[in-house]
């Protein structure tokens, strides 16, 4: 529900609303402490972006800078449109890696494939997977970076990023041809059995008090996103001149999300600390 709305959205108003939402549900689910580095990840990759749409975009209007020729780019006119829509577009952008990030650090991989195998076996067992290794090669560029540290011939900052990037690559490589092989000796690469295979849903666990206030959360979330697109509270433009026409109407739609976004987060009894 919340990648449907960051991706059906543009106006900064709504998506700061669900970054604000994203961020409350991240330390929600225990990973305040997490919550620092991929911000800082996320400065340093919004700045490109920003910075390529400015001296790239010729559409907008309001020139604020002119830098003369600048060669294959054409005259270098920067412009308010420019600035306002790389920022948006780069705060879109973030909002996807938070979103990726939480659903990396709330979901149980097990979980996970217990509740999609009666629908795909194999497509749960993928995605089961999936969810299980980010965080693990993520741990293996923190141990091979703290490693690189310690070294005395210790490279330049590129090369040492593309050692590194090269490194958790092949690791990540060689785990999956280690997955690949346990499975194949569990009898996962038997067609006949993985055709056949079949689940009953009555094995399913009975759904929590938890697991039902986030599903109404998320069907909030996807209903106020189909009614605000339906209603047009979302009429943002960057190009050729900035427009976004806030109303109040917007304004309850924003508390409403962040709301939905946060309402299973306030139930705390029963959870583990």
């Amino acid at each position: 529900a919340l990648l449907v709305a960051a991706l059906a959205f543009s106006g900064p108003l709504v998506l700061g609303a669900l970054a604000l939402g994203l961020v409350g549900a991240t330390a929600g689910a225990g990973g305040a402490d997490r919550l620092a580095p991929r911000l800082r990840m996320l400065a340093l990759v919004a700045v490109p972006i920003v910075a390529v749409n400015l001296l790239v975009s010729r559409n907008g209007l309001t020139v604020f800078a002119r830098l003369g020729d600048l060669g294959p780019f054409g005259q270098g006119n920067l412009t308010v449109e420019a600035l306002v829509y790389g920022a948006l577009f780069a705060l879109k952008v973030s909002i996807l890696v938070l979103i990726t990030s939480l659903a990396s650090l709330a979901i149980d991989p097990d979980e996970l494939l217990r509740g999609l195998r009666g629908l795909s076996f194999r497509s749960a067992l993928t995605a089961s997977l999936a969810v299980r290794m980010l965080p693990l090669l993520q741990a293996d560029a923190r141990r091979l970076a703290e490693a690189q540290r310690t070294r005395p011939d210790n490279p330049g900052a590129v090369r040492t990023k593309a050692l590194l990037l090269g490194a958790v690559v092949g690791g990540s490589l060689d785990r999956a041809m280690d997955v690949a092989a346990t499975l194949e000796v569990r009898g996962y690469a038997w067609h006949a059995r993985a055709r056949g295979h079949r689940f009953s849903l009555t094995t399913q666990r009975p759904l929590s008090r938890h697991d039902i206030a986030f599903l109404a959360s998320a069907v909030a979330v996807a209903l106020m996103v189909l009614a605000a697109k339906l209603w047009r509270l979302d009429s943002f433009t960057a190009y050729p001149l900035v427009h976004d026409p806030v109303s109040v109407a917007t304004g309850v739609f924003c508390v409403a999300v962040l709301a939905a976004i946060l309402a299973p987060f306030a139930a705390r009894r029963g959870v583990e600390s």
